[in-house]
């Protein structure tokens, strides 16, 4: 292998490819980065055996060959080198890479690609397009509810339904349930339902900033696999077995009391809210009130500490109902607001000890459900 591209061309693919290096591993191959000629660019590959991530950069090829490479020293050394030209060689006889750049060199030993597991694409013939800021904004909107505690592995995932010309994305963790939808350009052959690891998700929200291009969704039920490809990257996933729980039945039909409220203000009051909540199990209390006459009302968010002393929000709401006060888990109500765009959002509550429904104001495609917390009288 005789090859030649750019330090930035290189550290940006690095970077894309290391997210899927096994950090603890028994295999000492699966803490390497593979790096081969591909039809005239080369290909930097890793797979943790959960997620694999193929990414191509633009590069002279002068001879074809393929090795793997320590991922951390490479990356840290490619990192540290000068914007200019670098020039790699493989000495196959030792497996070492050579490197070159300006007036830096260094030979890194290397494990042969034989031994590297195969990263295999899926076809192209199926699947769905999807337009890459939706995509983000899907994931970032259900991701963050998946269960981080391995207990109930199905729970780590996230539910992805296709049926019609619709994509469904739940995500639940037992104390909070997150769906949001989108309308897909064309019908799917088949309808389909799989669970995708949370973190495989959240790895292509996050290599998928710069892309353009619409990102294939390619699933495969009987390899038990997810395919993402994009322009230069592709992504393969392994899917979790199991059973979701079914969300439509989480999801109360009915609410006793309906409140609007500013977004960014409710997510301010929350967040200063928090600070007080930390040393009380992280409750606060929303204290909902209707206005006279049914004009207009009042939220006020509340959090006290015995230690610390207290801290109280008004924040103008348009209420709907019967007066309510419920509490919830501070870190959950932050979360979910932090990820919803829309100006306004609707909290729809029946009773102090029933789940909470939160809803972007004219968006239909997102619905967020929240457990309350129990308060001693």
């Amino acid at each position: 292998m005789k090859v030649s591209c750019l330090q930035e061309n290189l550290a940006k693919g690095l970077a894309i490819a290391s997210r899927a290096v096994a950090t603890r591993s028994t295999l000492p191959v699966l803490s390497n980065i593979l790096m081969a000629t591909d039809e005239g660019r080369l290909k930097l590959s890793a797979t943790n055996l959960e997620i694999g991530i193929n990414c191509w950069i633009g590069a002279k090829v002068e001879e074809d060959g393929a090795i793997t490479v320590p991922a951390r020293l490479l990356t840290d050394f490619v990192n540290s080198l000068p914007p200019e030209r670098i020039d790699m060689q493989l000495v196959t006889r030792t497996q070492t890479l050579s490197l070159k750049c300006a007036n830096y060199e260094a030979n890194i030993k290397g494990i042969d690609a034989q031994e590297f597991p195969l990263i295999v694409a899926l076809s192209e013939d199926t699947g769905i397009s999807l337009e890459p800021p939706i995509l983000r904004e899907m994931i970032n909107q259900v991701s963050f509810a998946a269960a981080l505690d391995e207990s109930r592995p199905v729970l780590t995932g996230v539910l992805a339904e296709l049926s019609g010309t619709r994509l469904t994305m739940a995500a639940a963790d037992g104390f909070r349930l997150s769906v949001r939808y989108t309308e897909l350009a064309d019908p799917v052959p088949e309808p389909a339902s799989v669970i995708i690891p949370a973190r495989a998700l959240q790895e292509v929200a996050r290599i998928s900033a710069d892309e353009e291009n619409p990102i294939r969704m390619i699933i495969a039920p009987h390899r038990s696999q997810v395919f993402f490809r994009m322009t230069n990257i592709d992504l393969v996933s392994q899917l979790v077995e199991g059973n979701f729980p079914d969300y439509k039945q989480i999801v109360p039909k009915s609410y006793i009391t309906r409140t609007i409220v500013d977004t960014a203000e409710f997510l301010k009051a929350v967040k200063i809210a928090s600070f007080f909540a930390r040393d009380a199990a992280n409750i606060i209390r929303l204290r909902i009130a209707p206005g006279e006459a049914g004009l207009g009302g009042q939220m006020t968010v509340m959090a006290t500490s015995v230690e610390l002393g207290d801290n109280l929000t008004e924040l103008d709401a348009a209420v709907e109902g019967e007066p309510i006060e419920i509490a919830f888990n501070a870190k959950y109500l932050n979360e979910v607001l932090s990820v919803i765009t829309k100006p306004q959002v609707a909290l729809e509550t029946s009773a102090p000890s029933s789940p909470g429904v939160i809803r972007p104001v004219g968006d239909e495609t997102f619905v967020h459900v929240v457990m309350p917390m129990h308060i001693a009288r």
